[in-house]
């Protein structure tokens, strides 16, 4: 089990993203991501930068909804050479636009609406929507399991295993050394994490980011 620190508070990337990760940049983080709002391109493109030079695997959250901003936002996501992309619904307009580049593409299965983002879907609607994406090409999906209106969180992540053996990630509310062993139990391979890391709730006793940091790591490897 590992994790994606996410450079986001509110489905938005932090305006003080470069100085937060200078803050923890010591740390052995494989994965660090941010959103494709929130602050101006040329500021993702030194975050990425910074990232890339540091070894990470770079993540972006696709947040735009409407088939325009969509566009953009991956098109940005290629830009910046990010390895891999995470979110929206669109897997046929977004394949073509990635075709060729190292980045790989990890949708959202179910029926994701609103900003914050909620999920509909039944677990066989997970399981549906996650084969015919892998089978379109995608490496894998991105499940707001702990954002479900309609079903038992654990419930999408087995189904979702259950359909592929590529990469699940679950995105969102993973608050607690506990839910990580949840997740990982029901076959998640990475999750993301910004918030809870950020104001302090994964580890209410622990003040500095690196602890919160420090903390989910050593849960990851309990798990």
């Amino acid at each position: 089990m590992d994790f994606i620190f996410m450079l986001t508070r509110e489905d938005r990337t932090i305006e003080d993203c470069l100085e937060v990760y200078d803050s923890i940049r010591d740390l052995p983080l494989k994965h660090v991501g941010f959103k494709d709002v929130g602050v101006a391109p040329d500021l993702l493109d030194r975050l990425h930068e910074r990232l890339k030079a540091d070894g990470r695997t770079t993540h972006m959250e696709v947040v735009s909804t409407s088939p325009e901003s969509c566009k953009r936002s991956v098109e940005i996501g290629v830009r910046l050479g990010v390895d891999c992309l995470l979110g929206g619904t669109r897997v046929a307009d977004v394949l073509p636009i990635l075709r060729g580049s190292r980045t790989g593409y990890y949708p959202f299965p179910g029926v994701p609406t609103g900003h914050p983002t909620r999920l509909g879907g039944t677990p066989e609607r997970i399981a549906a929507d996650t084969k015919r994406m892998i089978e379109a090409g995608c490496a894998g999906v991105d499940l707001l399991a702990f954002r479900a209106t309609d079903a038992d969180p654990l419930a999408l992540i087995r189904a979702a295993r259950a359909a592929t053996d590529r990469t699940v990630v679950v995105a969102g509310s993973i608050n607690s050394a506990g839910r990580v062993r949840e997740i990982a139990d029901a076959g998640a391979d990475l999750f993301t994490i910004g918030t809870a890391a950020l104001d302090g709730s994964f580890s209410p006793r622990h003040g500095l980011l690196a602890n919160q940091l420090r903390r989910i790591l050593d849960a990851c490897r309990a798990a």
